[in-house]
């Protein structure tokens, strides 16, 4: 019995250890996204692209990346997605930033098939899961589509 015991507690300290190295690695992993989407919108101000539109409802984040976006010197347009302006808006664009859960699946798809058709930088953000499957490029079999792939990056709600 004392035996089981043993083992059990060295299980439990396992556990315990595997639990934080996920939390920490999880934690990382949202580091590298921002990470990727601020060095993205860099390279895209860099190249002379001075326009970002982020489409969805105005929240905080759309106020952090607003600061962002004119920090880097650029011109930051927002558009909710509810009328039919969405597609002027993303033709004035350089970069769009996209928050998949505030838009309707009609508004979803205009954005990442405007993106792939004209090559523009594209981020779509997400709420959700915290797992290294829940970031993705979109990749269309094109090999022209891989030049500016739509990244999907998800955040906890």
């Amino acid at each position: 019995m004392e035996e089981h015991d043993v083992l059990l507690r060295a299980y439990a300290k396992a556990q315990d250890r595997c639990s934080r190295l996920l939390a920490e690695q999880a934690a990382e992993i949202v580091r590298l996204r921002a990470a990727v989407i601020v060095r993205d919108t860099a390279l895209s101000m860099v190249r002379g692209e001075r326009s970002v539109l982020c489409v969805g409802q105005p929240d905080a984040t759309s106020g952090l990346t607003r600061r962002l976006v004119e920090i880097a010197g650029g011109r930051f347009l927002h558009h909710r997605a509810d009328d039919g302006a969405l597609e002027a808006g993303l033709r004035a664009a350089d970069m769009v930033i996209c928050q998949t859960g505030c838009l309707s699946h009609d508004a979803y798809w205009r954005v990442q098939d405007h993106c792939r058709r004209t090559g523009k930088p594209c981020v779509m953000v997400g709420i959700g899961g915290t797992g290294p499957e829940s970031a993705e490029a979109v990749e269309g079999p094109d090999p022209a589509d891989r030049a500016h792939p739509i990244h999907i990056v998800r955040r906890e709600g």
